[in-house]
């Protein structure tokens, strides 16, 4: 498995909008792109990137305001943004089409990239398969922690500097199932964060509830009109995204692929590794086939 020290010292780095994003490549196969969540990065999929590399060309960037990729205040941050992002990426490496697997605020830059995929047809990034792990695939279903309403708030901007990885272990062990992250796992977690003054603009970040909810039609109609496959992977004792969720999404959509891995919580790919490659792998044996 990767280590944390190596992880960093495989980036690379291409421009977007004159700042430093970094990214990972590797492995040889269909195209697949991965897609981060918040608060963290793409550091999020260690534990499956090697089993992933082994069928597939893997692709992952830092979205701006995370990980190892610049974080400037001066940003107009959002996830219609992350999602041009990805686009500039996938150009930048020459490709035209990919799959997808996303968690937490990656489902929502997914489901911008799909809306415009929808919109535009043939012209740019071509989406050939999505797969959802928890995230707040409709507002109105999204069950925000407090800690996330208060940095969405007016005050936000206060909060953020004090966010200690006391905090940060507070609201990891209330959105895992019953494997919890590990002390080496938070301080990764927290460092990823922190770096390169991450606390100053994680109030800006936050800002995604908002995207959500004025995107919500457009994304919605996005997943319902879909004409690619799709899968939703879910761990139902998250208290944000979790059962409630994955039970709407099968009603919704009875025709895409539904995975409930029980015990899991928020990070299916960071509390279950294997349980989610299992279900990814046969969900892309009938795609691929």
């Amino acid at each position: 498995m990767i280590t944390y020290s190596s992880w960093k010292e495989q980036a690379q780095y291409f421009n977007y909008n004159g700042h430093s994003i970094a990214y990972w490549t590797g492995g040889e196969g269909p195209p697949l792109l991965l897609i981060h969540g918040f608060p963290t990065a793409s550091w999020d999929w260690h534990k499956t990137w090697d089993a992933l590399c082994s069928r597939f060309k893997v692709y992952a960037c830092d979205m701006i305001g995370f990980g190892y990729s610049a974080k400037p205040r001066a940003y107009h941050y959002s996830l219609t943004d992350q999602a041009r992002l990805h686009e500039a990426f996938a150009q930048y490496l020459g490709v035209r089409e990919t799959h997808l697997f996303v968690h937490d605020y990656g489902v929502s830059v997914a489901q911008e990239l799909l809306a415009a995929f929808h919109e535009r047809g043939t012209d740019g990034l071509q989406i050939l398969s999505c797969s959802f792990l928890n995230g707040g695939l409709f507002p109105e279903l999204h069950r925000a922690r407090m800690i996330q309403k208060l940095i969405n708030s007016p005050i936000g901007f206060l909060l953020g500097p004090f966010l200690s990885k006391k905090s940060l272990r507070k609201s990891f062990h209330e959105i895992y199932g019953n494997k919890k992250a590990s002390e080496e796992e938070i301080d990764q977690f927290y460092r990823l964060i922190t770096y390169n003054d991450g606390k100053g603009i994680v109030h800006k970040l936050m800002r995604y509830i908002n995207d959500r909810k004025d995107n919500a039609s457009r994304w919605k109609t996005a997943l319902v009109e879909a004409t690619i496959p799709l899968q939703f992977i879910n761990g139902p004792l998250d208290p944000v995204s979790g059962r409630h969720l994955a039970e709407y999404c099968q009603q919704l959509l009875p025709g895409a692929d539904h995975e409930i891995l029980e015990g899991v919580g928020h990070y299916p790919h960071d509390e279950a590794p294997e349980e989610v490659i299992q279900a990814y792998f046969r969900f892309m044996d009938s795609v691929l086939a």
